[in-house]
């Protein structure tokens, strides 16, 4: 069985994907913070026949990401890192004359700085597995300008630069940078708690990271759903 790890894996985004994967015969081994809502999450991706492991932490723990590729060397190795695990910076958004400097931090350390400490922990079984491959989760803010959304989009920004990078220096590691767009997720809630409008259900999004795996494409930046032919 292929094994993946996941991060921010308790909802969401992370949530769904580890669901679709299991479907599709993966082993995983899911972190996030809040440790039985993360349980739930494995029950769920359980449910469907392959092995899953929690390992409740904080992504900005060193010990955490040690524990993470622990146990997917214990479950057989590592095919697939997704680093999903993100923060805003504030909630809900502010303007940059008003984001706090500890919450500019913040995001950096969760969406960058513990980005790049998962994967280093990871890269000698990425390198091992024949199709070694890392996802970072990133944003159309990265590559946008909107208002309020600049400290999170400044290390979404940061971070699809270290994946560009990373697939420079790891030629036999696909590395993709995916931008999911908008979701209906409680971190979209608690940016913007006043916008009431409908939004794609992160169940919607999953299948164009399975597109991904299932064409593996080059290393690069990819859109969810243009691979799904959505927009």
């Amino acid at each position: 069985m292929p094994v993946a790890v996941i991060t921010g894996a308790s909802k969401g985004l992370g949530r769904a994907l580890a669901a679709a994967l299991a479907q599709r015969g993966w082993d995983l081994v899911l972190g996030a913070r809040t440790a039985d809502v993360l349980k739930e999450s494995a029950q769920h991706a359980g449910a469907f026949g392959t092995q899953v492991v929690a390992v409740p932490g904080d992504v900005t723990d060193a010990g955490h990401r040690t524990a993470l590729v622990a146990a997917a060397r214990a479950l057989g190795g590592l095919d697939l890192l997704v680093s999903n695990a993100s923060a805003l910076g504030a909630e809900p958004l502010v303007p940059l004359e008003a984001l706090p400097l500890d919450g500019l931090r913040t995001a950096l350390e969760t969406n960058v700085v513990a980005a790049l400490g998962l994967v280093q922990e990871a890269l000698p079984l990425l390198r091992a597995s024949s199709a070694g491959t890392v996802v970072t989760v990133s944003s159309d803010a990265a590559a946008e300008a909107y208002g309020t959304w600049g400290g999170y989009g400044a290390s979404k920004a940061a971070l699809d630069q270290l994946a560009a990078v990373l697939a420079v220096e790891e030629p036999g590691v696909r590395v993709w940078s995916v931008d999911p767009g908008d979701m209906q997720t409680d971190l979209y809630a608690a940016a913007v708690p006043d916008d009431d409008d409908p939004r794609p259900s992160p169940e919607s999004v999953a299948p164009g990271f399975l597109r991904l795996l299932e064409q593996r494409p080059a290393s690069g930046r990819y859109a969810a759903q243009a691979l799904l032919g959505t927009r």
